[in-house]
C-alpha cells in the first residue's frame, strides 16, 4: 500500500509539479532529479525488503 502511495505521489509531482509548485524547469533538471530519487528509493527498498 505504501509503495502505491509513493508511486502515485511521484507520478503526480513528476507530471504536474511544475504547475503546482511554480518551478521553472526548462532543461528538465528537476524532473531528472525526481526520477533519480525515485529510482534510488526503489533500489534501496528492494534491497532491504523482508
Amino acid at each position: 500500500m505504501i509503495s502505491g502511495i509513493a508511486t502515485a505521489l511521484f507520478i503526480a509531482i513528476f507530471a504536474f509539479g511544475g504547475d503546482y509548485f511554480h518551478w521553472d524547469d526548462p532543461h528538465g533538471r528537476v524532473s531528472m532529479a525526481l526520477l533519480a530519487a525515485f529510482v534510488c528509493g526503489l533500489v534501496v527498498g528492494y534491497r532491504f525488503r523482508d
